[in-house]
């Protein structure tokens, strides 16, 4: 299983959400100091009912947590968008 199909598997079962997309952007951090330990650069857009009520800090908190001792090894840098389906649908327009 690849490093982006576990954070996928952690993210589902956490956050069960509508929409999922994570992309691995280490291969742009190449020669960046968190890079060489082997920790990955993800970028991850997550649309949640698990969101709604919470502000954009405790949604990344709530992320962080779900994913663990993954963030202090596999994960180097994680850019979140974390959505609800409302925002969602607005955002797409």
């Amino acid at each position: 299983m690849s490093r982006v199909e576990a954070i996928e598997d952690i993210l589902r079962r956490a956050f069960a959400p509508i929409h999922l997309t994570i992309a691995d952007e280490s291969d742009r951090h190449r020669g960046h100091a968190g890079a060489a330990g082997g920790g990955g650069h993800f970028r991850a857009t997550i649309v949640s009912e698990s969101f709604r009520g919470l502000n954009a800090v405790a949604r990344q908190r709530a992320v962080y947590q779900a994913l663990g001792d993954a963030m202090r090894g596999e994960i180097h840098a994680l850019s979140l968008q974390t959505l609800t389906p409302e925002e969602w649908q607005r955002k797409r327009g």
